[in-house]
């Protein structure tokens, strides 16, 4: 009978942490999609740059003549989003929405079910809840989702790529699938896989600021008198809301150019195919400005939908965790 519990408890632990991960993916993934959409049309290399005219003094010269330098520069996150409007509609702004939403909720479900267990494994070889078993966690936990689900990703990538003309019909998510897999084979569908595993530093990195803030605003709850033995109460979600934003914002900031590389690699028929050759490739053509294409559209939209998914995450598992 004690066998049977011991075994019954984890494996009601891992379906808590399974469907707590996949219903904070799916609440995020709605609610940020546009924001998505547009990240993803400004890290791409078919965005028409505009010229910007600088004003430059020629030195060396008797009367110091201004000479006109053109450069290009990309749109802004406003100005795609006018351009989708009027070109395609506002339905393009869920462009990639149903593969998104049948991945996101294996995905987070996936991810933070490896979170938890190999959180486990690791408090039994380094010291338990230290900054090392965060970091050893939240790779693992990234390498394995990122692995089987970029098939999934690579096509949403491709749904939001696809222009839209409006009253022409677009590929759906299964005709995309059939595409890729003619044009390109099986190894179409791990496109960008590599950028995603160098992305894995800012999974790293975000949980652990998240797990560092978690513990504090825990060791804070518990010296306080007041809150000592109490049940969580609104304050605590919302300062879990909080961490999670800066921890994902801080993260973003630091790792956020293999996204780009990824964006390019995934593009369709394009002269980018490696990783490294991307990178040499982007920062030659068009400098190192590039590289932080649609940062502003990956912080509004990470920012929030990171402290949905985590914050809904912490809800369910909390209020859920006893009944299990």
């Amino acid at each position: 009978m004690r066998c049977d519990a011991t075994v019954k408890m984890p494996q009601n632990q891992t379906f808590l942490h399974l469907l707590a991960g996949g219903c904070g993916g799916t609440v995020g993934a709605i609610v940020t999609c546009p924001l998505e959409v547009i990240k993803t049309r400004l890290q791409s290399s078919g965005i028409s740059l505009r010229p910007l005219y600088l004003s430059q003094i020629q030195l060396g010269t008797l009367n110091g003549t201004g000479v006109v330098r053109p450069t290009s520069v990309a749109p802004g996150l406003l100005q795609v989003l006018r351009s989708i409007l009027e070109k395609e509609g506002p339905r393009s702004l869920f462009r990639g929405l149903g593969p998104n939403l049948v991945g996101v909720a294996p995905s987070r479900a996936i991810y933070f079910a490896a979170y938890s267990k190999s959180k486990e494994k690791f408090n039994g070889i380094f010291v338990p809840d230290s900054s090392l078993v965060h970091m050893c966690s939240a790779g693992f936990a990234a390498f394995v989702t990122n692995s089987l689900m970029n098939p999934v990703w690579m096509v949403k990538t491709r749904m939001q790529l696809e222009r839209r003309v409006r009253g022409v019909k677009q590929m759906n998510a299964i005709q995309c699938a059939k595409y890729v897999y003619q044009s390109e084979g099986i190894r179409g569908f791990y496109r960008g896989l590599t950028a995603s595993y160098a992305g894995i530093s800012e999974t790293i990195i975000c949980f652990v600021i998240y797990e560092t803030l978690k513990k504090q605003m825990a060791n804070i709850r518990l010296s306080s008198p007041a809150r000592k033995g109490s049940d969580k109460g609104a304050s605590d979600f919302f300062g879990l809301m909080i961490a999670a934003a800066f921890s994902k914002g801080c993260a973003s900031c630091i790792a956020y150019p293999h996204e780009v590389i990824r964006t390019r690699l995934r593009e369709e028929g394009s002269k980018y195919k490696y990783f490294f050759q991307t990178a040499r490739l982007v920062a030659v053509e068009e400098g190192y400005l590039a590289f932080y294409r649609g940062l502003l559209a990956q912080l509004i939209r990470q920012i929030p939908n990171t402290a949905i998914v985590l914050s809904t995450y912490e809800l369910i598992v909390y209020f859920l965790g006893s009944k299990f």
